[in-house]
């Protein structure tokens, strides 16, 4: 795939992976990508998944054709993108290794001792390979400590890492948005201010292209995906609407959400997603908690605490710094209802958080007090 005039594509496509980081479902499968930029010396940008090497060198000696490349450039060291700096090495021996020093120390702890000439660079570092000059910025905890991003002045290419990237194979027929938030907020959404840190060092490079390590190359109308990345690391609110989260043991939670969803429909709310977490793609609700501005929390009291599945959703927000949100309570109890309680103080750590003068408490079953509650609730939330 040609990126420019000098630089190619060689990544792979993985068709075999069903879940990512081993938690994140991948129906697409993944693209680890990597490119080589060619000049008077010859540069390639990280490396791929150690199954595969094979695929991957060859890709790369088929650009090549007769030369050998002089750099091999490592910004990420997660294996998805490390783990065949030992093949690449064993097939081009006189390559110089360049990387930042945390990263040259998680090579010696992934992969043991690299025999390979070594450059270490840090914020501002330049490598020049003839016409085209490569300025290194570090990205720390986007989302490693040891990340650089490489910024190719002649071409006007940002090579980000893992920033900007998606789920999904490269040939995979899907909203790129939709991934990309679902990756962003699973993967990199802890780091919101880091982020943001390195957007500002972007935001002073004349950029016409941007090469992440997964996901297509984004060539066209930059100043949307800029857009996303400055919202979601600034934890604003991405679109209007309200998403409600719910578990149900017998269904009578369930009931009360429904209604729910009906009512702020009648009061004019355009988007209203429902998740029940026992069932949906706990990575999808998280997203939608973070792309709307308001969030309804339904769950039953459950030994003395809250269902399992909406304490692992809230834990999953939490960790992940939600914030500057609107966010209402439903709690159902035969008993000894504590739900709204349990929920309320998960998230009592969380920034910017106003919470519903509205909670709804279910007795067992939706009756007229509850469902008059719901009108109350609906109305507040729209």
């Amino acid at each position: 795939m040609v990126i420019t005039k000098d630089i190619r594509y060689v990544g792979v496509n993985d068709r075999e992976i069903d879940l990512f980081e081993g938690q994140y479902v991948v129906p697409n499968g993944m693209a680890y990508n990597s490119y080589v930029i060619f000049d008077e010396k010859i540069a390639v940008m990280d490396t791929v998944d150690a199954r595969f090497s094979g695929t991957w060198l060859e890709n790369i000696a088929r650009e090549l054709g007769d030369r050998t490349p002089d750099y091999l450039v490592v910004q990420h060291m997660e294996p998805d993108h490390s783990a065949s700096i030992g093949a690449f090495l064993a097939r081009y021996p006189d390559a110089t290794v360049v990387a930042s020093k945390q990263a040259f120390l998680m090579m010696k702890n992934f992969y043991g001792v690299v025999h390979a000439a070594a450059m270490t660079v840090g914020e501002g570092s330049v490598l020049s390979l003839g016409a085209h000059t490569l300025t290194f910025y570090t990205a720390p905890m986007v989302h490693w400590p040891e990340v650089i991003v490489t910024y190719d002045a002649k071409d006007k290419v940002l090579f980000s890492a893992d920033g900007f990237g998606k789920f999904g194979a490269l040939d995979a027929d899907e909203d790129w948005a939709c991934e990309a938030r679902r990756y962003y907020f699973g993967i990199v959404g802890k780091y919101g201010a880091q982020t943001a840190a390195l957007l500002g060092k972007a935001a002073t490079l004349d950029i016409e292209k941007i090469c992440p390590l997964h996901g297509p190359v984004l060539s066209e109308n930059l100043g949307y995906y800029l857009s996303l990345y400055k919202t979601w690391s600034s934890y604003g609110v991405e679109s209007e609407g309200v998403v409600i989260a719910y578990t149900s043991v017998y269904g009578n939670t369930k009931k009360a959400v429904e209604l729910l969803a009906q009512k702020l429909k009648e009061q004019g709310v355009g988007d209203v997603v429902v998740h029940d977490l026992a069932r949906t793609d706990m990575a999808e609700a998280v997203e939608d908690a973070f792309r709307y501005g308001k969030l309804v929390l339904a769950t039953t009291t459950y030994n003395n605490g809250i269902f399992p599945f909406m304490h692992e959703f809230i834990h999953h927000l939490v960790e992940r710094n939600y914030q500057k949100r609107t966010v209402a309570l439903i709690e159902n109890g035969s008993w000894a209802p504590a739900a709204a309680k349990v929920m309320r103080g998960l998230l009592e750590g969380c920034k910017e958080i106003t919470f519903a003068e509205t909670t709804v408490r279910l007795l067992s079953a939706l009756n007229a007090e509850s469902e008059a509650a719901l009108d109350a609730l609906a109305r507040e939330l729209a």
